[in-house]
């Protein structure tokens, strides 16, 4: 199972200030141990939403909206994507997590769908699509 850990936002964050030394440290030896777990498939911290966008869609119009974003507690500030048993086992594994804000800080847990939640609207030939997708993706990070 691949979960995606959310790590929320907040204001510090927005504002674009950076972990200090012990807390970069930190999190760099919790990702060690995800990595020789052989559990982390991804992790990365992300920029301040003003230096993002959203894109709403509303039937075939498409409106861009520039950052910053009002609701701190809506954005993500990083996310990892680990591959593990079971939500228990996900859920351990954010607990080890050092806390990486100041004062009080939320993670989210969500399980990533497989092709087989699908059912049989994934039909053979969307499952090849996507396999030759993800052949593709690979080709390319390893070149």
């Amino acid at each position: 199972m691949r979960f995606m850990i959310l790590l929320k936002a907040d204001e510090t964050t927005e504002a674009g200030v950076m972990p200090d030394e012990q807390l970069l440290t930190e999190m760099g030896r919790y990702n060690d141990e995800l990595v020789e777990a052989g559990v982390m498939l991804a992790g990365e911290g992300l920029q301040p939403s003003s230096k993002g966008a959203r894109v709403k869609f509303a039937g075939k119009e498409r409106t861009v909206i520039d950052g910053p974003f009002v609701e701190t507690k809506e954005l993500i500030a990083g996310f990892w994507i680990i591959q593990v048993a079971s939500l228990d086992e996900a859920i351990a594994w954010v607990k080890r997590c050092p806390n990486p804000l100041e004062g009080e800080s939320e993670i989210e847990i969500r399980q990533v769908f497989e092709a087989e939640d699908f059912g049989a609207e994934f039909t053979p030939e969307l499952r090849e699509q996507e396999e030759r997708q993800r052949e593709r993706m690979a080709a390319q990070q390893s070149s």
